[in-house]
């Protein structure tokens, strides 16, 4: 038995999705279901005995206390944060609770629970932080990527609680022993991603025939990683990694904002033309840019290939054809989740 934590997310249940075909080892979904978090991104699971969910906080240490003496898992996985830059400027506080006292608390709980464990229990368990290469700061054009060496230098209040629970994480290891693993990965993409991103958003907005909000002059520079490349390179750190060790998790694929998104428009135009037969790209509108935007991000994923063997199976251009299939593919998932918070949260961000 493995728990992971905010596993109704985009990338929590990608990672569900991944386990599950790899593995018949089970799985128990903890997650408070905030406005990102979607069962139905894991109906398909519903009558599958190898899955199950509880509904609840990281910061609920009764409840972890409970779930862990109870299923006794030989891995915890923490996918659970408040993960938007956007609402972070808007409501930093919710980031700071999630994020750091959430971690916080979820370190102790699992902290206690393992120093219950024998000897050989302690040895064999590991605790899998998930975080972001928003920590390291922004790049200049010709910087070498971010390698697990940089420095943190978080420039915005998302990215600041990421920090802060990667530096936890890190402490509850060199203080206690506690048996940690830390991922930072890039840009991620692909099936169930909340619509408030840059892709699926440009994607559901040209279908409806809005605009195509881009920041500033769309050539802040990311670093595009699949989101099941990114849950096989977990399963590989939390298989093989060293304990205590960081490792990035990149796609190598670097593009630029306003490229990405007429790619999007070329996929469309392939797959979905317009009734008019004009191009999605017309839909294009350049908005004002967010506070504190970080130019560039890249990830030296050099670590991770060499030790583990791990390297991304996906192009961007694979990828993103997928990606863009899938969201054709499911409107009723899209409906679900394009209405209530995220509607309101779309005409407060873009007016």
């Amino acid at each position: 038995m493995i728990i992971v934590t905010g596993g109704a997310g985009f990338i929590g249940s990608n990672f569900i999705h991944t386990w599950l075909s790899l593995s018949d080892e089970p799985v128990l979904n903890l997650d408070k279901l905030t406005y990102a978090g979607n069962l139905e991104n894991l109906s398909k699971f519903q009558s599958d005995s190898r899955y199950h969910f509880v509904r609840g906080d990281i910061g609920d240490r009764e409840l972890l206390a409970r779930l862990l003496q109870e299923h006794q898992p030989r891995a915890v996985i923490n996918f659970a944060a408040e993960s938007h830059v956007d609402r972070s400027i808007h409501g930093p506080g919710e980031f700071i609770e999630t994020n750091v006292n959430g971690t916080f608390h979820l370190l102790e709980s699992v902290r206690g629970f393992w120093q219950s464990l024998s000897v050989p229990g302690q040895t064999a368990f590991r605790f899998l932080h998930v975080s972001t290469d928003e920590v390291y700061g922004t790049l200049a054009p010709n910087d070498p990527a971010f390698s697990e060496t940089n420095p943190f230098e978080p420039n915005s209040p998302y990215a600041a609680s990421k920090a802060a629970s990667d530096h936890l994480v890190r402490a509850w290891h060199h203080t206690y022993g506690l048996p940690v693993l830390t991922t930072n990965c890039s840009n991620n993409y692909g099936p169930y991603h909340f619509p408030e991103k840059l892709i699926p958003l440009v994607i559901l907005n040209a279908l409806a025939g809005k605009p195509l909000p881009i920041y500033g002059d769309g050539q802040q520079i990311r670093d595009w990683l699949y989101v099941e490349d990114h849950a096989r390179a977990i399963i590989r750190v939390l298989q093989d990694g060293r304990v205590g060790e960081t490792y990035n998790i990149g796609g190598h694929n670097e593009k630029a904002n306003l490229e990405v998104v007429k790619t999007i428009c070329q996929h469309l135009d392939a797959l979905r033309p317009r009734a008019d037969g004009k191009p999605y790209a017309d839909q294009m509108t350049f908005v004002k840019d967010r506070p504190g935007h970080d130019r560039r991000y890249a990830i030296d994923a050099s670590k991770i290939s060499a030790e583990l063997g791990w390297s991304p199976e996906e192009t961007f251009e694979s990828g993103l054809e997928k990606t863009v299939r899938w969201y054709l593919q499911n409107p009723a998932w899209v409906q679900n989740v394009t209405s209530g918070d995220y509607r309101q949260w779309v005409e407060k961000q873009y007016g």
